[in-house]
């Protein structure tokens, strides 16, 4: 099977050549690419710091996996990047609020820069049910 384009009007579109995320294995693993801190309805980065970026970046993962046809618990893998590891506590704070027990397995870097300026972004990988 050839991988799939997966595009929804509920997250930002991609700034550059790459996809919002990609289905393959007969549609069952989704990997979504880095989704900002980005309200899709303006294009612009949400104010309110960190912590804002970070529910706004998890509410875009979470619209490019129901378009897959996945919910939020079918997240099982992500990484995150913070442009200052300091906004660890409070992006902590928000991720732990909005996903659910199981978490999906999780690496955070931190990072010289992020495009648009943002403070975090989040890629993920989700696995679909048959």
């Amino acid at each position: 099977m050839r991988p799939k384009k997966i595009e929804t009007e509920s997250a930002p579109k991609a700034l550059g050549p790459y996809s919002q995320a990609i289905a393959a294995h007969a549609g069952t693993v989704v990997w979504v690419s880095g989704q900002l801190g980005i309200d899709p309805a303006t294009g612009s980065l949400v104010a309110g710091g960190v912590g804002a970026q970070t529910e706004q970046a998890i509410k875009n993962v979470f619209a490019v996996v129901e378009a897959a046809g996945g919910r939020p618990a079918s997240v099982v893998k992500t990484t995150v990047y913070l442009r200052d590891l300091r906004d660890f506590g409070a992006m902590n704070e928000v991720y732990g609020r909005l996903f659910a027990a199981p978490f999906p397995a999780r690496a955070c870097i931190g990072v010289a820069g992020l495009p648009k300026d943002g403070l975090v972004e989040i890629e993920a990988v989700a696995m679909l049910e048959d």
